[in-house]
């Protein structure tokens, strides 16, 4: 049984780290177009895609982490621990204002786009924050991944 829920701890972790680098690299490159039919197309896979792999391993993740600290015998408040806790809390207070901001971008590139128009400036303000967000959630995911891996006397 701990076999198993290591396994699907790593794998809803790699599909948390995964789809995050994946929505930022196809956001990017739509961006970059400066093609709102093509943002659009991509902003509401994005969409999607965060709502069912991040979601999920947002919820999955803490759920498998705790049972698996009771089942190695670890205390809850070890440092390491606590780092991680404040490491994933972190991470989902920079991932909350983004589900939001992905949304609201597919809006405002699918508005655009259906009236024959470029990106609004709107839409670039909302990228850059988007963009912006994105860089430390991502270093405090390799963050967690190094105190999980190493479990360092803190």
């Amino acid at each position: 049984m701990t076999d198993l829920l290591k396994l699907i701890h790593v794998l809803s972790g790699a599909v948390l780290f995964g789809t995050g680098l994946g929505i930022a690299f196809f956001m990017v490159w739509a961006t970059r177009t400066r093609d709102a039919r093509v943002v659009a197309g991509v902003a509401r896979i994005v969409v999607v895609a965060d709502f069912l792999f991040t979601a999920s391993a947002v919820v999955i993740q803490p759920l498998t982490g705790f049972w698996l600290i009771r089942l190695h015998g670890y205390g809850l408040t070890e440092r390491w621990l606590l780092a991680t806790y404040g490491l994933y809390v972190f991470v989902g207070l920079c991932w909350l204002p983004v589900v939001w901001i992905q949304w609201r971008m597919a809006r405002l590139a699918e508005a655009a786009a259906s009236r024959g128009e470029g990106l609004p400036s709107a839409y670039d303000r909302l990228y850059w924050t988007w963009f912006a967000l994105g860089w430390p959630a991502f270093a405090a995911v390799i963050g967690i991944y190094a105190l999980m891996l190493f479990k360092p006397a803190l």
